[in-house]
């Protein structure tokens, strides 16, 4: 295992990329899907669950573990890892996207942001600096600026406001960050949906000669074209020998989409929250096991899954459970939908490598368009 923080491309097909990062931890296999631990699990799974589907990597997120159970305290027991039982790499997010969203009565200055706990309305400060000093205390390998995101639709002005004030974070987060072996600090990319702002964001970026780039401020109300449209006019600006990392997306079809136009890394609590109220991800596209076509149906999720709540469970269980509220009901359709991901990101890779990507990707959309198995006569 590398000592140092490297990527490497293995293959490309157009603009798809296919590539591994090694760090002490580990190697994460590119593109790859990061499952959400939000505040040091991953809703409704096992960690062990969780490595043997597939994933290389899981994100920790630095507001909700700041205000409890407190990064000094997950320090003081050893560090996320040790905390959580997960012995891969882990990516932690800013807290700057939960400040914004989630945090009540906040004042942004230069300095930073200050705010009230959505939990017990306990005042804090984020700075850049403090962003960066809480990310080392969870002892996380891959740390993100702290930056302010804007939801869309928003002005040119605020979203050009948002975005310079960003990248002087970014430059008090690279000096804070220093130089730590074997981890890394991203920057982001924001921009809002204004194609020059997001040139200058990723231009001035790629000057500071960051470990990676992650490209921020999507998937925030805009319409996939959209998002789809920044991304073509963002990638081409990064890096091609660093890491692309797209924010909070998203849907399968989302990560298709994405990937062909040069992304890496990817996350997204989809698929955790979706399986915690009943939606299923599958070969042949989502499953809402809410309905009750289910409630008879003696047939599995999907026969042909290596997961066992898709293989073993009949639909008639599974819509029990959902409807019924059973905890297990969410467990075993979350594990269904984080294996799937998993098992799409392997296809991905598969593709890229065999240079077929975009054959890949029109076979499973058809195979989602074609829709579910039919009705029991």
């Amino acid at each position: 295992m590398s000592e140092n923080f490297e990527f490497k491309l293995i293959a490309t097909d157009g603009m798809a990329r296919r590539g591994e990062i090694t760090m002490p931890r580990g190697t994460v296999r590119t593109p790859a899907f990061m499952p959400v631990g939000t505040g040091g699990t991953v809703k409704a799974m096992y960690m062990d669950q969780v490595r043997d589907l597939g994933a290389d990597i899981i994100l920790g997120n630095t507001y909700h573990l700041m205000l409890r159970p407190s990064a000094e305290r997950v320090a003081k027991l050893g560090g996320l890892h040790e905390f959580a039982r997960w012995a891969g790499p882990i990516l932690t997010d800013s807290g700057g996207f939960q400040v914004m969203s989630l945090a009540q009565l906040r004042k942004l200055t230069e300095k930073g942001v200050t705010f009230r706990s959505h939990i017990d309305g306990r005042a804090y400060e984020m700075s850049p600096e403090r962003s960066i000093e809480i990310q080392g205390l969870l002892d996380s390998d891959i740390q993100m600026q702290l930056d302010e995101c804007v939801a869309l639709p928003s002005t040119p002005k605020d979203i050009e406001r948002a975005m310079e004030l960003s990248l002087r974070w970014a430059e008090r987060c690279k000096v804070a960050f220093g130089n730590q072996p074997g981890k890394a600090m991203f920057g982001i990319v924001q921009g809002g949906d204004v194609a020059d702002l997001r040139v200058r964001s990723a231009q001035a970026l790629k000057a500071m000669d960051l470990k990676g780039y992650a490209i921020g401020g999507l998937a925030v109300g805009e319409p996939q074209d959209v998002m789809l449209e920044m991304l073509d006019i963002t990638c081409p600006e990064l890096p091609v020998e660093k890491p692309r990392y797209l924010m909070g997306v998203g849907t399968p079809d989302d990560i298709l989409k994405s990937v062909a136009r040069g992304i890496d890394m990817f996350d997204c609590v989809m698929p955790t929250r979706a399986g915690r109220h009943g939606l299923a991800f599958t070969r042949r596209g989502k499953v809402n096991l809410r309905n009750a076509r289910h409630a008879d149906d003696p047939r599995p999720l999907d026969e042909e899954s290596p997961c066992p709540a898709a293989r073993d469970y009949s639909r008639a269980y599974l819509h029990h459970l959902v409807k019924s509220g059973e905890a297990l009901g969410g467990m075993l359709l979350t594990w269904n939908n984080l294996s799937y991901y998993q098992q799409l990101m392997q296809g991905i890779r598969d593709a890229i490598e065999a240079g077929r990507y975009s054959t890949f990707a029109e076979e499973t959309q058809a195979a989602w368009g074609r829709g579910d198995i039919p009705l029991l006569a």
